[in-house]
């Protein structure tokens, strides 16, 4: 499954790469790598789509895997980083960078990374007693997510015209734009990160199953859900600062992915490559499949929101059909 997944991203990385206003052969392409290509092939490639498809590589498998973190360590299949609101706590964060100290890679990097941490703090605070798993955990970061986006409209009145149709545009979730260094940036944050859950696979693997195996099996369930939370808090900072708030790839990816797997637990590296594949398939029908080019993000929301009312749907029929046994 994994083979075919990375078999599915470089084709849909091929199909960017020769996808556009001005159309690249394949043949061309192959010259481009190989950089025997004309100056102006290698430019469009390499300085111009390049980036975009690196960037929904890096952004889609981090936010895949920061969503499979969240719902492993509470057990609940809702929670999203963009649900209960690390995506709008980046996204003020970026703003306050913005209005404070320019539009440097920097500085939106500092201050995303900053909201989403104090958003995340404020929810488990609020949360504290009431457990981070279930629905009331949920419905504290939705309430927390509110806040944020009204703050960061707020925000958005306070500044210039230009300022505001920068950070608009990039507050609907984008890959247009990005530059290499932002996602080599990103890139190096995101790989620190993956590196560091490997470490904890066991001990994710029987949370997974459960606090009660968990618990027998020696995990200290804590530790475990504090830093694998903490890893998933920064690798949706890290995804925000190059792309903004994309939604619903951190809620629907790893549902989808354990489902494809056909495992009882999150596999978190198919969760990875699928979330680049949705995001790399998204943004491919953002640019060329519409009427008009419109923001990653819009198309994310749509095919999110389709899994969001499948998934509902599909637990209001389980839980009547338990009804009905009981």
């Amino acid at each position: 499954m994994n083979l075919a997944l990375l078999l599915l991203l470089a084709a849909l990385a091929v199909i960017g790469a020769m996808t556009g206003d001005f159309v690249i052969p394949f043949g061309d392409l192959v010259k481009v790598l190989s950089g025997t290509a004309s100056d102006l092939a290698s430019t469009v490639v390499l300085e111009w789509r390049l980036p975009r498809i690196a960037a929904a590589i890096v952004v889609g498998s981090a936010l895949g895997v920061a969503g499979g973190l969240f719902q492993t360590v509470t057990h609940n299949p809702l929670a999203s980083p963009d649900v209960i609101g690390l995506s709008n706590g980046a996204f003020v964060g970026m703003l306050v960078a913005l209005i404070a100290a320019g539009s440097s890679i920097e500085s939106r990097t500092i201050g995303a990374l900053a909201g989403g941490i104090v958003v995340a703090l404020l929810i488990f605070a609020l949360a504290r007693g009431l457990g981070i798993g279930g629905f009331r955990f949920i419905v504290v970061g939705v309430a927390i997510s509110s806040m944020a986006a009204a703050v960061g409209t707020w925000l958005l009145l306070q500044v210039d015209v230009d300022t505001a149709l920068f950070a608009s545009a990039w507050g609907a979730g984008t890959l247009a734009g990005v530059t290499i260094g932002g996602v080599a940036t990103a890139a190096a944050l995101v790989g620190i990160l993956f590196a560091v859950i490997p470490l904890h696979a066991r001990a994710l693997h029987q949370l997974g199953l459960g606090d009660d195996i968990a618990v027998v099996t020696g995990v200290r369930i804590t530790v475990t859900r504090i830093t694998m939370l903490a890893v998933g808090v920064v690798l949706v900072c890290a995804a925000t600062t190059v792309a903004g708030p994309v939604a619903f790839v951190a809620l629907a990816a790893p549902q989808i992915s354990r489902r494809i797997a056909g495992t009882p637990h999150i596999p978190l590296l198919t969760t990875a490559l699928f979330g680049a594949v949705m995001l790399s398939a998204s943004d491919l029908i953002a640019q060329h499949a519409l009427p008009v080019t419109v923001p990653v993000g819009v198309v994310t929301v749509v095919l999110g929101g389709c899994y969001l009312v499948w998934f509902l749907v599909r637990e209001a029929r389980s839980n009547r059909r338990v009804g009905r046994a009981a």
